[in-house]
């Protein structure tokens, strides 16, 4: 079983994540190519190659406009429609991209010119403070994103729409747990202008990087969430921030000695939505190890560790959720079955059926994770007519699967290869082999005899 294993022995960030994933792909540049042609609006992503306690790794940079940006990069705001009275809670990553959560009061109209002072003290066991000067010679519109926004920016990138809900699924994770820590609605929980395209670029390139390894499970290590207390505009904070504690819940995290925000909202996010199960490393025969790694310096190793390999093949759980409806159009039952397949469902069919009063139905069987159980149980609820659903707790034997990039004639084709038991298959994805057909005026049968 193709297995990956995500050490966060020094917590986790987007970047440190994409750093860690980009080097275990076999053609580093090409990747780092698609990333940068995912389509988000005036971002730049560059690898460098950075040494940590003697350590080789990567790290990743986001600009926006031609900056990096080190600081605010994901302010959410409990925004009123009526009130132009803003509290932004900025988180800043201690020991990879800023430093720590602050609040800021701000009264501003909407239409000012951008040249502001800010001035930041933090006090921690290592005391330092520092200036921001931003001097932009230019009129601003201070702009908010919130949820629907994202999702417009989301639909127009060129990844597939798994990896499209993917990112949307994180960003809910995140805008959910912030939602919470201030008592707000998601719907009035807003994103910075510049620190939404930064966060966009670093989830989407995680989700678009799980993609491609395409491993069977993935296993991530007890979570370091570091320690300590930040001091806020209106008071001290602890370590974790309260959103990252929110996403973490059920999730094995600790601290330790070292003082600061180890792992950030959107590193919890990702971790939270790809993970299979937390825990100590599989038996595994690795095949490639990549350390992304965070911009700060500590005693330690700043980076997450991620290994790929295989790990022996025994099964997974998974639970089957079934229901029956006799009340629904076939619309809606459609309309069902691609929103749970998108939510990450591993599978979603219906059987015909003859129920009470002579009537024809359906029998709804949902497969998913058991950890995914009560968010497809929601949604079963959510979306389809039913008033009980019934679980099935099965064993799941699964071929290894990847995806390899060939050259055609008609340029590169992706392929996925299923391996185990003994046996081999291979197939040609039919989103390319659609494409093709689409731009040549073929049928998908011509494309493929002549692959």
């Amino acid at each position: 079983m193709k297995t990956l294993y995500l050490d966060c022995g020094m917590g986790a960030a987007g970047d440190m994540l994409t750093a860690a994933l980009l080097e275990l792909m076999p053609e580093r540049e090409k990747m780092e190519e698609a990333l940068n042609n995912l389509g988000i609006p005036d971002v730049d992503i560059k690898a460098e190659m950075v040494s940590k306690c003697g350590i080789g790794g990567t790290h990743i940079s986001v600009r926006v406009h031609g900056e990096e940006e080190t600081e605010d990069m994901y302010e959410f705001q409990a925004v009123h429609d009526n009130d132009h009275e803003h509290t932004h809670n900025c988180e800043h990553m201690d020991g990879h991209e800023g430093t720590h959560m602050h609040e800021h009061s701000h009264e501003h109209m909407h239409e000012h010119s951008h040249e502001h002072t800010h001035e930041h003290s933090h006090e921690h066991e290592h005391e330092h403070s520092h200036e921001h000067t931003h001097e932009h010679g230019h009129e601003h519109t201070h702009h908010h994103s919130g949820l629907h926004e994202i999702e417009h920016i989301v639909g127009k990138l060129s990844v597939s729409e798994r990896v499209k809900q993917d990112i949307l699924a994180v960003f809910h994770l995140i805008a959910e747990a912030e939602s919470h820590v201030h008592g707000m609605p998601v719907t009035e929980i807003h994103f910075h202008e510049v620190g939404t395209m930064d966060a966009v670029a670093d989830v989407a390139a995680v989700c678009l990087l799980m993609e491609r390894l395409a491993p069977d499970q993935v296993v991530v290590s007890p979570v370091h969430v570091g320690s300590g207390q930040v001091k806020c505009a209106h008071g001290i904070l602890p370590v974790p921030a309260p959103a990252t504690a929110y996403i973490l819940q059920d999730v094995p995290i600790y601290g330790g000695e070292i003082r600061g925000e180890l792992c950030t909202p959107t590193g919890a996010a990702l971790l939270k939505h790809f993970a299979d199960c937390f825990g100590a490393m599989p038996v595994m025969r690795t095949t490639a190890i990549g350390y992304g790694m965070g911009k700060k310096d500590f005693p330690a190793a700043n980076c997450v560790r991620a290994l790929l390999g295989e790990t022996e093949n025994a099964g997974d759980t998974v639970a089957e959720l079934c229901c029956n409806v006799d009340d629904m159009t076939a619309e809606a039952i459609g309309f069902a079955t691609e929103t749970l397949l998108a939510a990450g469902a591993l599978e979603v069919y219906t059987t015909p059926v003859g129920m009470k009063k002579s009537r024809p139905g359906i029998v709804l069987n949902v497969m998913c994770k058991e950890a995914m159980k009560d968010e497809m149980v929601r949604l079963i609820f959510r979306h389809t007519t039913t008033i009980g659903i019934r679980e099935n707790i099965s064993r799941r034997y699964t071929l290894d699967r990847s995806i390899e990039n060939v050259q055609t004639q008609y340029g590169e084709v992706r392929r996925k290869v299923c391996k185990g038991y003994g046996v081999t298959r291979e197939k040609y994805e039919y989103e390319d082999l659609a494409r093709i057909a689409r731009e040549r005026d073929m049928s998908v049968g011509e494309v493929l005899s002549s692959l």
